[in-house]
């Protein structure tokens, strides 16, 4: 006898809503941390370039 998953038909599947959320916050951190983290290099280089 063969069961039929009616219930789940449609469904986004949790695994997808985890990846798409974890982008998302990726996307967002980035944005906020990405002129700091600029900064930051630049520092890096120019104190490499006065070696």
């Amino acid at each position: 006898m063969k069961k039929k998953l009616k219930e789940d038909s449609g469904d986004v599947p949790g695994w997808v809503l985890i990846t798409l959320m974890t982008a998302g916050l990726v996307v967002v951190m980035w944005a906020v941390a990405a002129p700091a983290l600029r900064g930051v290099f630049e520092q890096a280089l120019s104190r490499v370039a006065t070696f």
